[in-house]
């Protein structure tokens, strides 16, 4: 059966200024179907978002890892840290002296995730490092690095 002769069919407007092409019709009708023009003008919009999106992201993912997280942090320098993460006076037995410096954010994720020591640590003084870590609040330095590194990403 041919098109011009099915009867459930709407007739095909005529080519206008809202249809999207001089030459044939639109993909809609006149009563708010997007016409083709439309869509391919959303579509490059939002390709154009997607492109600039992404290198933000990464650029994001990227200074998360490379952000640093001072143990303790400077207000408590000075201070050691307990195997519990608790900053104790200096010289407390059983306690960690402070890392000579910051770990990146890099380090302290691995470490978190699969239980590897940070670097320059044994396995008991990383744990206390990393107890240290989890317990930091805001105002602390290094909290920002920490709580990004919670962040799940997409």
């Amino acid at each position: 059966m041919s098109d011009d002769t099915r009867s459930d069919q709407d007739p095909i407007p005529e080519a206008g200024p809202d249809t999207g092409s001089a030459a044939g019709p639109a993909t809609g009708d006149s009563a708010g179907t997007p016409t083709r023009r439309r869509v391919l003008a959303l579509g490059a919009v939002t390709a154009g978002a997607v492109v600039s999106i992404r290198p933000a992201l990464a650029q994001t993912v990227g200074s998360v890892l490379n952000c640093e997280i001072p143990v303790p942090d400077p207000s408590r320098a000075g201070s050691y840290i307990d195997p519990d993460g608790k900053t104790v006076p200096a010289r407390t037995k059983g306690a960690f002296p402070p890392s000579p410096r910051a770990f990146k954010g890099e380090e302290v994720k691995r470490a978190m995730a699969n239980g590897s020591t940070l670097p320059g640590t044994d396995s008991q003084r990383s744990r206390a490092y990393v107890n240290y870590i989890r317990r930091l609040q805001r105002g602390q330095g290094g909290f920002t690095c920490f709580a990004s590194l919670q962040m799940p990403r997409g």
